[in-house]
């Protein structure tokens, strides 16, 4: 009898810890292996953007990264309240006598250049955190797939910087104000026309710095070629390191994403609709990075990642969400034009 009641005991115990072990990788994973291709080209994924906790191995870095997260937010606000000084300049330059005029507009256009230089200078910072997260996720001995599973917080970190990178770059091709803006500070710092005005701002905005700052907002999409160019930059700079660690993480994202995305059962599990638009952002933006670091690029029969199948998921969402991300592939990438990118890639995004 004592033996049966131990075995029940044992029992009833190893199902109460079967039974916990599920609801923690549903709840706590951010990444957990759930089936295998068909076309036997890895394991496909759910990523839970929604939670994971950084582990004490990933503590120093999360919190580097998170440093520069939590200002992702106030960028993004303040880019979108951004209203420009136009009608100030116009005044300006139809009435080059009225000293008025040019006081005002400039006293309009210092706050507006102020603003763009703590733009500018966050993506430098978001250079560093996605160089951080990139030594972290591709360095030997685990595979990228391994490191995805045990870095989920960083992961999810890395898949935020590009949330924010392509939200940063969708409203900032709609606000032209700002390379008008800045032509304008630069032209008038150049020509001395300021008499007695202000000249504070030229220590915070002097010409090496406008220099920079004018390269960066000449770019259609600023912060996306400031994370390709890190990217790059890590690759070439990291010679020891094989470029699969970093472009088979990328692919593997992309992947990922994908599956989610065209998976009811996956993307029924998201708390919020946000989630969706977080997901296809990410996606486009490993592509686009992928794009940049892979000799052949994202659009090759060769490449890893299934275009054909990630643009495809991307047409089946709502056009309002889509048209910037699928404007971003034909744009932003480097290799959709090759001789090697099959027509109906071309075609899908025509």
């Amino acid at each position: 009898i004592l033996l049966v009641i131990l075995g029940f005991f044992i029992l009833f115990h190893a199902v109460v810890f079967y039974h916990y072990i599920l609801i923690r990788n549903h709840m706590g994973n951010l990444l957990k292996v759930l089936t295998c291709t068909e076309l036997d080209q890895g394991p496909n994924f759910f990523l839970d953007f929604e939670n994971a906790q950084p582990t004490d191995c990933e503590r120093e870095v999360w919190n580097q990264v998170n440093a520069v997260l939590q200002e992702s937010e106030s960028i993004l606000s303040g880019l979108q309240a951004y209203k420009g000084a136009g009608q100030e300049i116009r005044d300006a330059i139809q009435n080059p006598n009225d000293m008025l005029l040019q006081e005002r507009a400039w006293n309009s256009v210092c706050p507006l250049v102020i603003r763009l230089k703590k733009f500018y200078a966050f993506s430098l910072k978001l250079e560093e955190a996605l160089k951080s997260l990139l030594e972290s996720l591709t360095c030997p001995p685990y595979t990228p797939t391994q490191h995805l599973e045990r870095e989920q917080a960083l992961a999810k970190q890395f898949a935020e910087i590009l949330h924010f990178t392509l939200r940063f770059d969708e409203l900032k091709m709609r606000i032209p104000a700002i390379q008008n803006d800045f032509s304008y500070y630069r032209r008038t710092i150049s020509r001395n026309r300021l008499n007695n005005m202000n000249l504070d701002i030229e220590n915070e905005v002097n010409n090496e710095m406008a220099n920079r700052m004018s390269l960066f907002y000449a770019e259609a999409t600023p912060m996306l070629k400031t994370l390709s160019t890190a990217t790059t930059n890590f690759v070439t700079e990291n010679k020891t390191l094989p470029l699969e660690n970093t472009t088979d993480c990328l692919s593997t994202m992309a992947s990922v994403c994908k599956v989610m995305l065209e998976t009811p059962e996956y993307t029924s599990r998201f708390n919020s609709e946000d989630t969706l638009l977080f997901c296809m952002r990410v996606m486009v933006g490993v592509i686009i990075l992928y794009d940049h670091v892979h000799p052949n690029g994202a659009f090759n029969k060769s490449s890893k990642i299934d275009m054909k199948g990630c643009i495809k998921v991307l047409k089946d969402q709502p056009a309002d969400n889509v048209e910037g991300l699928l404007n971003a592939l034909k744009f932003t990438t480097k290799h959709l034009n090759d001789e090697s990118t099959p027509k109906n890639i071309r075609t899908m995004l025509q």
